[in-house]
């Protein structure tokens, strides 16, 4: 049974399926492994232990009738803390909203329980999901599974530990500029970025609704493809027979995304387009100037929305607050209704230029971060570390929300050190096939 805690999600489906794995000693598996789990209270907000027995005994009943929802039914995953769920608190990793206890689930949630998935309960996060790096000394900060004085990424950082850990199948979180793709590279997993508007946001905990997307945290592409397929209530794409990479055509992006690299990633990430290479895909080095318009637009873009949508809460009990996370919100107060709008309006030509440049690639690669997990303590001893590290951490992920796309982030077999793979807008389906095949490339 200790296999089934390091098993891929598909992986535990399939045994399902052929009758190998029961669904409730699966979900007991998981959750006498959460229960011992000396980190645990770092990972989970609350463990729904009544809801997942209940819903995995369903999936039995199913099982046993040939009734299955999806292959994924029975299987057992976590949700980050801005998911409504019915009688659970939700809070959003802030005590601004502590004790918020929604009527029903999000829909997200909803669909996936529908689907047969086993909820397993609430995982920790960055403070109203608006860090990059999950440090969060309000309520927990979960664990990095390459270094345990380091930051595990943000701000699905209880999303990437409870997988990461064993103490989940895959988990669910939020990407507003890096929220999936972070954690997922500093903890060594597969995360995809979905496309702002794929995925519904209904009964979600709001930071920018123009940025804000929903996307699993998960041990293979096929999962992701798989959790994907959940959320929206469907199967999601086959990816069991990944394409080969002959003939792929890869834009390795240099305009940001490659300034002040860490030596060891600047390594990888190189080891990593030779493998790709060796597989025979042909990597074009690829400038978007562009790029460097867009990037200064971020601190309207999103803070602007973000204090837009919190201002009232805030100001009602600002010292509930940690210090870092209340001055990047109220930064937004600096700008004004005309700057927001004509920012946006500039985006919109920067994300034309963006499609030019782009076109004719398979996918857009670079680091996923430029940084490796930065020191806890030193995080909360000094301001400017903090500052320029979370910057340093959302800058490369954050191109894709920026630019409107759908993204991955793949180990590289480097510790914390994950390779982005951007796509086109709404072409989750292509990105995941073509993440697939490298995927395979890197095994």
């Amino acid at each position: 049974m200790q296999d089934w805690l390091t098993m891929t999600a598909a992986d535990l489906g399939r045994g399902i399926e052929a009758g190998e794995i029961s669904p409730v000693a699966l979900t007991r598996c998981y959750l006498d492994a959460i229960d011992a789990h000396p980190l645990k209270d770092r990972i989970y907000t609350q463990v729904t232990h009544d809801r997942a027995l209940a819903e995995a005994e369903a999936a039995e009943a199913r099982a046993g009738l040939g009734l299955r929802r999806s292959l994924l039914d029975g299987v057992p995953i976590s949700w980050k803390d801005l998911f409504d769920s019915a009688g659970t608190a939700t809070e959003s990793g802030s005590d601004l909203l502590k004790g918020r206890v929604p009527e029903q689930d999000a829909t997200v949630l909803r669909n996936a329980t529908l689907m047969g998935t086993v909820c397993l309960g609430k995982t920790h996060m960055s403070e109203l999901a608006f860090s990059g790096l999950g440090f969060n000394p309000v309520k927990e900060t979960p664990p990095c599974v390459n270094d345990q004085d380091a930051a595990p990424g943000g701000s699905s950082s209880g999303a990437a530990a409870s997988v990461a850990y064993g103490l989940a199948a895959a988990g669910i979180g939020s990407d507003t500029g890096g929220s999936v793709r972070i954690p997922s590279s500093w903890n060594d997993l597969v995360g995809l970025k979905t496309t702002s508007g794929r995925v519904t946001l209904e009964g979600v905990v709001p930071l920018c609704l123009k940025f804000d997307t929903i996307g699993p945290l998960a041990r293979s592409v096929e999962d992701a493809g798989l959790l994907l397929g959940v959320l929206e209530g469907t199967s999601g794409p086959d990816l069991r027979s990944p394409a080969s990479l002959k003939g792929r055509r890869f834009a390795d992006l240099q305009t940001v995304a490659q300034n002040d690299l860490n030596p060891k990633i600047a390594a990888a990430y190189q080891e990593t387009l030779q493998k790709l290479k060796d597989a025979g895909a042909e990597i074009v080095p690829l400038d978007v100037p562009a790029l460097e318009e867009a990037m200064g637009l971020s601190p309207i873009l999103y803070t602007t929305e973000a204090y837009g949508l919190w201002k009232d809460v805030i100001e009602a009990s600002p010292q509930l607050m940690y210090a870092e996370i209340l001055e990047r919100f109220r930064s937004g107060a600096q700008f004004s209704g005309s700057d927001y709008v004509a920012a946006w309006g500039k985006l919109e030509q920067c994300r034309m230029a963006w499609d030019q440049a782009v076109a004719g690639f398979d996918a857009v690669l670079s680091p996923v971060s430029p940084i490796l997990p930065p020191n806890m303590e030193r995080l909360q001893s000094d301001h400017d570390y903090y500052v320029q590290s979370n910057l340093l951490a959302l800058r490369n992920t954050r191109i894709g929300n920026l630019m409107g796309l759908c993204g991955l982030s793949l180990p590289t077999g480097t510790p914390s050190c994950g390779l982005q793979v951007l796509g086109q807008p709404d072409c989750e389906e292509a990105l995941l096939r073509t993440g697939a095949a490298i995927e395979a490339a890197l095994a």
